[in-house]
């Protein structure tokens, strides 16, 4: 039997939002997604198949939505980012559940790469 993982693959999507309430009645009323809350400034939605959260952290971007991929080790991944010419924009953190970092591939798109495990 194959195992199939999620190292490497979209994983997440997140929306920097200017009102979590409001973007999730809107959310709600077109697409009947479900939330979890985990505090004021951040709740995670699913649509029955792919999960992703809505954050105030940041401001909004216009455009699109931050694609978080999952990898198993973060060091290795962000490696190999820098050498295909990735810029890191955001520094490896870490938040409940994990630890991840942002960057920039090579047209300006800006994507984050997280794990579970330790950095």
């Amino acid at each position: 039997m194959t195992s199939i993982t999620r190292d490497q693959k979209i994983d997440y999507i997140e929306f920097n939002v200017a009102n979590i309430e409001r973007s999730k009645l809107f959310y709600a009323s077109a697409f009947n997604w479900q939330y979890t809350d985990y505090g004021p400034a951040y709740t995670e939605f699913t649509d029955g198949r792919l999960t992703g959260g809505f954050t105030t952290g940041e401001a909004p971007r216009p455009g699109g939505a931050l694609v978080i991929i999952y990898a198993d080790n973060l060091v290795d991944t962000q490696r190999r980012l820098e050498i295909a010419g990735a810029v890191i924009t955001k520094p490896v953190f870490e938040f409940p559940g994990g630890c991840r970092f942002h960057f920039q591939d090579l047209d300006g798109y800006e994507l984050a790469v997280w794990s579970d495990r330790t950095a």
